[in-house]
């Protein structure tokens, strides 16, 4: 059993089982406490709730807590191993949003035999929560969820492996662009992959300003264009008349390649075959698509982005969904909205100009950072993350009313 794995079971089995636990927010020492805790006392909180069901923002933490929900059907890159399998990940989204967010965090892993039972399922369910964050479920079924959850529920629904993901990958690509000296709105890109990631970034990228006509997408059968007849909806999309067929065909000349798919898929050669200082974000994980190495051996004029912490340039959803989640609630809005998330991007594509703070140096023992092809994205541990995002959210969500 190699280090890592027996330090990560270790870590989740001891000092007791799982990452996270329940604690009282109020004091139940004397025998007043408990008549306020439970009877007779929480009478008072039931009856306000029942005559206003907005009181329960005030006397319950529905208005901080939110429910991280999976079917475990797509769980990171280990695939469809099912809803008991995805729970040590839920409990982790749960710790990351306490820990970045302040938010409080049930996890729920549901054993749903169709997609209108999980709808179902967290409809019924809904009442507890704030907000509802989905999680590791498997395109195309992922999209048919979260627009029915949107369109039946008054609080905000957001699916972190679409939006967190897209969130981000915009806010990194927006800063690469301009190291780079490449505009959104003329860059040739290639999405590898087209499933809940792919399509949501491509889809934030349009709204900020990408041209669509200049996007190919591409799947494990290769380019997604009009000729084809095995696409669903989602991918019909993005089809469009072209003659590429490969992977390879699609990254000649391209500007900027975005992988959501799998390890090892992009050659050297393909990296040698785009345009002048190309932008790489593989994000695929634990393997990046190519390596940081492969592409630095292929030329010296592409700047690079993964989503691994030990390389430069980390796409880390962590910078994206507690905030968001926090602005989202602070302004107690029951959506998160496209131009909420574009709020977002726009904050964190900021804070990586500005200059790092001592103390984000000490946390990843650097010396020095500054923006530039090794610094396009905040660090994690960026305490001005919690300040700059979240208002930022709440403040595109306050204009929308």
């Amino acid at each position: 059993m190699s280090d890592l794995k027996q330090r990560a079971l270790d870590y989740h089995e001891f000092p007791v089982p799982g990452k996270v636990s329940v604690e009282s927010s109020k004091p139940c020492a004397t025998q007043a406490d408990l008549s306020l805790a439970y009877t007779p006392g929480v009478a008072a909180p039931v009856r306000a709730i029942a005559e206003d069901p907005a009181n329960a923002y005030r006397f319950t933490n529905k208005g901080n807590l939110v429910a991280v929900i999976t079917d475990g059907t797509a769980i990171l890159g280990l695939g469809n191993l099912g809803p008991l399998a995805s729970k040590p990940v839920m409990e982790g989204k749960g710790v990351l949003f306490k820990r970045f967010g302040g938010i409080d965090v049930f996890d729920i892993e549901v054993n749903a035999p169709s997609v209108e039972s999980f709808i179902e399922t967290v409809v019924n369910i809904s009442p507890t929560f704030g907000g509802i964050n989905l999680e590791d479920i498997a395109a195309p079924h992922c999209f048919t969820i979260e627009e029915a959850l949107k369109a039946r529920l008054d609080i905000p629904v957001f699916h972190d492996d679409q939006h967190g993901t897209a969130v981000v990958m915009c806010a990194g690509l927006l800063n690469a662009l301009d190291v780079q000296g490449k505009k959104l709105d003329q860059i040739k890109l290639v999405c590898l992959g087209a499933g809940a990631a792919g399509l949501a970034c491509m889809r934030l990228l349009i709204a900020m300003g990408g041209n669509k006509a200049n996007m190919t997408l591409v799947d494990s059968k290769g380019v997604i264009h009009s000729g084809r007849t095995d696409l669903n909806a989602h991918k019909q999309e993005f089809a469009k008349a072209i003659e590429q067929r490969t992977l390879a065909d699609a990254m000649t000349g391209a500007d900027v390649f975005i992988g959501v798919s799998g390890p090892n898929l992009v050659s050297q050669d393909m990296v040698k075959s785009m345009a002048a200082r190309p932008i790489l974000f593989a994000m695929a994980n634990p393997d990046p698509e190519i390596s940081p190495a492969d592409v630095a051996a292929a030329r010296d004029d592409a700047l690079m982005a993964t989503g691994r912490s030990d390389y430069p340039n980390q796409v880390n959803n962590v910078l994206g969904f507690p905030y968001i989640f926090r602005g989202t609630f602070d302004a107690r809005a029951k959506a998160i909205t496209q131009p909420m998330m574009i709020a977002a991007a726009k904050a964190l594509a900021a804070l990586a100009r500005e200059p790092v703070p001592a103390e984000v140096l000490a946390a990843y023992n650097l010396d020095s950072l500054e923006f530039g092809r090794d610094y396009i994205i905040p660090k994690p541990f960026d305490p001005r993350l919690a300040e700059r995002v979240p208002k930022a959210v709440a403040d595109a969500a306050k204009e929308a009313r």
